[in-house]
């Protein structure tokens, strides 16, 4: 019998047509991300690998923090940005939609001699407009003003609404609609409060869409989500699907409360889907370089590059892997126990051996380890196992297979 082929041995249901556009991300690391209430600000030099790291795994623009909170922020803007100028990824800055804040981000564009686009934010919904004692047309006037301000000074403005999901058409209608007049090249749609449904995620972006084909067909649209329920990752692959051109991300997902979308699964996604075809062989290191610096745990069972992502002690599934690894069929070996080819983000398969293990288990540990297999070791070393509360470390295997 001949060997199949591999579109023969995975059917897979995922019918997930391309978008029809170039997918464009903006990390929110430095910004957002340090908004957590766990993170570390990290050092300027260490912000600097980050940056290059991001720009390694196929991020196009980051958001390099706030120039109005401090004067530290705004050296450390300064100097991103400088170094930024000559790279492909391209600097952008959050602002309140007020000229005070806006006026330190045309400062910063002046010394670096290279445009850095303003991300003007303000509220939208009904909750915060009671909770703020704010008047509508006093929010319109303010992002007209602070718009056009920006566009004056020579700043690409993407203009940001708050809390978007949660906001009543009329009022998206006259704030987007004064930005655009205003000149934004780009309109962001916020899940600020982590409160969307995917299906909300589609309605809401099909009508920023009909609002922009409206006004100006030339302004892009952003979606920035956070996963206060968890839909972080899946609301940020149904906006695009819904025509958001650019979407916002962190490392591990990081961001005020639970966070954002994580920018590592969402390009894991973006590239098993097809909808990217950069790099990643970069991407493990952005994301454990990223928890480093802002110290912050990784989790072992996080996807894809968490500790236990590609490892497995369990008989069966185990006994699986081996004997695709048997086959020498590095392809079948990472595939029939996981829906993530480890392969393709520099990661691999590991076999363990504890509680649960089975004898082809112990076989294989042996051996990839250069130890003689034995009735009597393999016996030690499962007995070793099933007494044991937890997986055995390789050294524990090891010990045991030698003390017979």
């Amino acid at each position: 019998m001949s060997d199949p082929r591999p579109e023969d041995l995975i059917y897979d249901w995922n019918a997930d047509p391309a978008p029809g556009f170039e997918v464009q991300l903006d990390d929110e690391t430095l910004r957002d991300g340090l908004q957590s209430p766990s993170a570390r600000d990290p050092e300027l030099d260490e912000k600097m690998e980050l940056i290059h790291l991001m720009e390694e795994i196929g991020v196009h623009t980051a958001d390099v923090g706030l120039p109005g909170a401090s004067a530290k922020a705004r050296e450390h803007i300064t100097a991103l940005c400088k170094e930024m100028a000559s790279m492909r990824i391209t600097p952008n800055v959050a602002c309140r939609t007020v000229i005070s804040d806006i006026e330190p981000a045309a400062e910063v564009a002046q010394a670096v001699g290279a445009p850095v686009e303003v991300c003007a934010f303000i509220g939208s919904s009904a909750i915060r407009q009671y909770a703020e004692n704010w008047e509508l047309d006093r929010m319109v006037q303010l992002s007209r003003d602070a718009v056009a301000f920006g566009v004056q000074e020579g700043l690409p403005v993407m203009f940001v609404t708050e809390d978007t999901t949660r906001a009543n058409p009329e009022t998206l209608r006259a704030l987007y609609g004064a930005a655009i007049e205003a000149g934004a090249s780009r309109i962001c749609v916020c899940d600020t409060c982590g409160h969307v449904t995917p299906s909300g995620v589609k309605r809401l972006i099909e009508f920023v869409q009909g609002l922009v084909q409206e006004m100006n067909p030339e302004v892009g649209i952003d979606w920035h989500g956070h996963r206060d329920r968890g839909l972080g990752l899946a609301n940020a692959l149904a906006a695009i699907e819904a025509g958001a051109t650019r979407v916002h991300a962190s490392a591990m997902g990081i961001g005020e409360r639970t966070g954002n979308v994580e920018m590592d699964l969402l390009l894991v996604n973006l590239k098993l889907m097809g909808w990217f075809d950069g790099d990643l062989t970069k991407l493990r290191e952005y994301t454990l370089k990223s928890a480093e610096y802002l110290d912050l745990p990784f989790p072992a069972n996080y996807p894809v590059f968490g500790k236990d992502a590609f490892e497995t002690s369990t008989g069966v599934h185990a006994a699986a892997v081996i004997k695709a690894f048997k086959k020498g069929d590095t392809w079948l070996a990472d595939r029939v126990y996981s829906g993530v080819p480890a392969a393709a983000f520099g990661m691999h398969q590991e076999i363990a051996v504890g509680p649960m293990s089975g004898k082809s288990n112990v076989i294989w540990v042996l051996e990839q380890q250069g130890i003689e297999v034995t009735q009597a070791r393999i016996d030690k070393v499962l007995d070793t196992a099933k007494h044991s509360p937890r997986q055995l470390t390789t050294d524990e295997v090891v010990a045991a297979a030698k003390s017979c």
